[in-house]
């Protein structure tokens, strides 16, 4: 069982930034997919990007591409989500999720599929105009 916790999250102007750090109480192959995922209120989750912490293959959704770079610590058993020039669409409960990947490109399927076994308890973004 892989417990996640998420932190960072908060409130900012457009423009603004924040960096969110999911700490994971194992890195093995339980989590060898990790990602994170958001919630905007009253809409559906949707996956932001996930990493194949092995080889580090990564895959951003479209809308944050250039702005939001996701980064792993294995000695703090960290993954982190700097996000930066935040926009008010931005809003949504942020969640870090972990999975085995069977490979790299499972991983990265996952962004779609969001089908991870475990997931934190989640964070708040909000971003004011």
């Amino acid at each position: 069982q892989v417990q996640l916790v998420e932190s960072g999250g908060g409130s900012v102007q457009a423009g603004g930034s924040l960096r969110l750090s999911c700490a994971a109480s194992e890195f093995s192959y339980s989590s060898n997919c990790m990602g994170w995922f958001r919630q905007p209120p009253g809409k559906e989750r949707e996956g932001v990007v996930v990493i194949s912490r092995y080889g580090g293959s990564t895959s951003y959704v479209d809308s944050v591409k250039g702005r939001f770079t996701i980064s792993q610590d294995n000695a703090k058993r960290t993954v982190d989500l700097q996000m930066n020039s935040l926009k008010p669409e931005d809003t949504a409960m942020y969640y870090c999720a972990a999975g085995p990947g069977y490979s790299a490109s499972s991983c990265i399927g996952k962004l779609r599929s969001g089908t991870f076994d475990y997931w934190g308890q989640g964070t708040q973004v909000t971003v004011s105009s």
